[in-house]
């Protein structure tokens, strides 16, 4: 038989490689692609919403309430003061909010009392750029209260374009320094009766670039909205912060100061740029921004944890105790400092005028004039005593009594 004739046969063989190379054939192409896509999709979703709670920090959790304490908040009308003020009326304060805007303070009160059915929240007008306006507002609280359990210093601008005070001062500094000052002081006396008692006062950690320009306090000669003015009333406000702790010891009250991050509120209404560059900031400040309920989580400790009633003259960010650099606690600064806001705003020295020590003894003497930071300082300073001197004497309290 020829070898044309002959059937052939063919043998199978197995190949696993092959096999495999078939079973596979479904995730290749479009289908490998889209697998591919939402995995890295999924990691970054992930990363991004890890790096989301970071931004936002930890946040006050402990249910102690403060039923019948009062408080003073100032500045509460939007933002981080308007999520304290918030907190605080869930767990029973009896709250000021010192607003320097009536209508939007009401519109801001009648909410938070929808939200958290607490009645004892009282609408007060403040504007810490009037001195007047300041001792004004203690008048009218100590005419209503004997007592004060905490305060809260969140009011600040930031940033602005330099303007004055009712008083002549700039704007910053005055606001957010002097203002403050000023009604710490006059409210010593109820929060000593309440003691123990707390003062909070909101920093930020822009006073990293901060330094107390002793020659030109009030940035007459050279002008910086933000690296120079604002960082330089932020650290003032932790000088301030640094010696009213030493001066309160042994009181039961105490006092520390927070930063509480970078927060999505009006504060920055003054950013200067063009439009591309304020909407591409409005955008990622979605993201790379606290919310302002966030941005309160900090102020909300130190006003409210329990274990940190004998906690004083320290710096908090992110519900947590940090370092200051050597110029955030340069006592011969801050004594600098207060002596010269004494002056500023008009009040009689609380100790003595010593530069080689720290001695929280009261002075006495007659108050010393107002010493004006610019001749238009000094003129607004004659005016506003011409017209409310006795209004002024009725609240400067002796802090030496107190």
């Amino acid at each position: 038989m020829s070898e044309a004739g002959t059937p052939t046969t063919t043998r199978t063989v197995y190949d696993p490689t092959a096999e495999a190379a078939e079973k596979a054939l479904c995730f290749r192409g479009i289908w490998a692609w889209l697998v591919l896509l939402v995995l890295i999709g999924l990691c970054i979703a992930l990363v991004m919403w890890l790096l989301r709670k970071i931004i936002l920090g930890p946040v006050y959790r402990k249910p102690n309430r403060i039923d019948g304490k009062v408080v003073i908040v100032t500045g509460c009308n939007t933002g981080i003061g308007k999520e304290t003020v918030l907190e605080l009326a869930r767990r029973g304060a009896k709250i000021y909010m010192a607003c320097r805007d009536p209508a939007r303070c009401e519109a801001a009160r009648i909410e938070i009392m929808d939200r958290t059915q607490n009645q004892q929240l009282f609408n007060r007008s403040l504007d810490l750029g009037s001195l007047q306006s300041v001792r004004n507002f203690v008048a009218r609280f100590k005419a209503e209260e004997t007592r004060l359990d905490l305060l809260i210093n969140n009011a600040g601008v930031m940033a602005c374009p330099r303007t004055l005070t009712a008083d002549g001062y700039e704007q910053q500094f005055g606001v957010n320094h002097l203002g403050h000052f000023l009604l710490t002081n006059l409210l010593l006396d109820r929060l000593k009766q309440a003691a123990p008692s707390r003062i909070v006062v909101v920093s930020s950690a822009a006073y990293l670039f901060g330094r107390i320009n002793r020659e030109d306090l009030m940035s007459e000669r050279k002008y910086s909205k933000f690296f120079g003015a604002y960082t330089q009333s932020k650290l003032a406000n932790i000088l301030f912060t640094r010696k009213l702790a030493l001066l309160l010891q042994g009181t039961g009250v105490t006092v520390n100061c927070c930063h509480p991050g970078l927060v999505r509120t009006e504060l920055n209404r003054h950013f200067s740029g063009a439009n591309w560059t304020r909407n591409m900031l409005k955008v990622m400040s979605l993201y790379l921004f606290k919310t302002p309920r966030a941005g309160a989580q900090t102020s909300l400790r130190l006003a409210l944890d329990p274990g940190l009633e004998c906690s004083t003259g320290n710096y908090y960010a992110d519900c947590m105790r940090f370092p200051l650099v050597p110029w955030g606690r340069d006592m011969d600064t801050a004594d600098w400092l207060w002596r010269e806001s004494e002056q500023l705003v008009g009040l009689p020295p609380i100790e003595p005028n010593n530069p080689n020590g720290h001695n929280p003894q009261n002075g006495t003497g007659a108050r010393p004039a107002v010493a004006a930071a610019s001749p238009a300082a000094a003129a607004a300073a004659a005016a506003a005593a011409a017209a409310g001197d006795a209004a002024v004497e009725t609240v400067v309290v002796d802090r030496a009594a107190s």
